[in-house]
């Protein structure tokens, strides 16, 4: 990804902040979704919007090509990324359809859980039902945290992971979740980005123990100043893990990449705040299967070209493109199986 980012827009902060808040997001009319509500195994739900568009699919539902994108934390299909991909999706006249993790579409769930960067389960299931649903080939691209629980879902499956998708892709994820976790907890960062995630996160988790009481301590979820205090009182102990550091060490991907067995991009900027570039993964640390993109900017989701305003379709037009190039039909599959 031969990225560099516009004179305009210097710096890891601003090519983060600017692209999400005023860049163009689509170069087309805004994308419609029509929503879904998938039941899960455990009783819940997860609501899944897919793109409207002119192609109607067949009874035998959609040949083409889907793209399944899970979104960042406290991200969406409203999100910059997930409007930009919608919009590339539409222009290759592809499927596109955004599975929200739980509580994150607008409506609490049910559970006595949330999300988290780890769920390569949650993952696995809702990409099995899109696999059940869907003809076509699939590729799947996952922003952020949503990026590190796909990366680990390809690592827990290995080379089974091939007859469901075709092929991952991670864009901008703290694979390396301590690393990212102090990051976003100190300076500007913590002022401004801690500030913004606690901002809706808190409120959920207040409505969840609403829910179901007793679930962790209210008091100690008010005095949450950061991201680690978070996952500690909530995160970590409602999704079974011990505490922040155990949940940050079992869900980060960086420790597995050669686990994976199908084609997986892994893209980067090397200014992104929330995740130093010291940590980013080298060549020698994964498998034959993954490919590395770490430009020297983007910022964190940034990606923004152009003049002012800019757009955002830069990212999605070049790992959309290289997830195309490792579509595979499923005809084929079956074939080579």
């Amino acid at each position: 990804m031969n990225y560099v980012a516009p004179a305009w827009l210097p710096g890891g902060n601003l090519q983060t902040i600017w692209p999400a808040l005023y860049a163009r997001r689509v170069l087309g009319p805004p994308p419609e979704y029509r929503r879904a509500r998938w039941t899960t195994p455990d009783a819940d739900f997860i609501d899944v919007d897919w793109l409207e568009d002119d192609i109607a699919p067949t009874h035998l539902a959609d040949a083409r090509t889907l793209i399944v994108l899970f979104h960042g934390l406290e991200g969406s299909s409203a999100s910059h990324y997930a409007q930009a991909f919608a919009d590339f999706a539409r222009e290759h006249q592809m499927a596109f359809a955004v599975p929200h993790f739980r509580g994150c579409s607008g409506e609490l769930n049910l559970g006595p859980r949330a999300y988290h960067s780890g769920d390569h389960a949650e993952v696995g299931w809702v990409l099995q039902r899109f696999r059940t649903e869907h003809t076509g080939p699939i590729v799947a691209v996952g922003v952020s945290l949503g990026g590190n629980a796909l990366l680990r879902w390809a690592q827990e499956m290995g080379a089974s992971a091939g007859a469901v998708v075709s092929a991952v892709a991670a864009v901008s994820s703290p694979i390396d979740l301590a690393a990212g976790g102090h990051a976003i907890g100190r300076g500007f960062n913590r002022l401004v980005y801690t500030r913004m995630f606690l901002s809706s996160m808190k409120p959920k988790a207040l409505r969840k123990l609403d829910q179901h009481p007793g679930l962790f301590s209210r008091d100690a979820m008010l005095q949450a100043k950061d991201l680690y205090a978070f996952d500690n009182i909530f995160t970590a102990p409602v999704h079974g893990f011990k505490n922040t550091e155990d949940y940050w060490r079992r869900a980060s991907a960086k420790p597995h990449l050669r686990q994976i067995k199908i084609p997986a991009l892994v893209v980067n900027a090397r200014n992104d705040p929330f995740v130093p570039a010291w940590s980013l993964p080298t060549e020698q640390e994964v498998g034959p299967h993954v490919t590395l993109w770490q430009p020297a900017h983007g910022g964190h989701v940034g990606f923004a070209r152009g003049r002012l305003p800019g757009h955002v379709r830069s990212m999605p037009d070049a790992v959309g493109g290289w997830l195309l190039q490792h579509a595979i039909p499923t005809t084929m599959k079956a074939s080579h199986g």
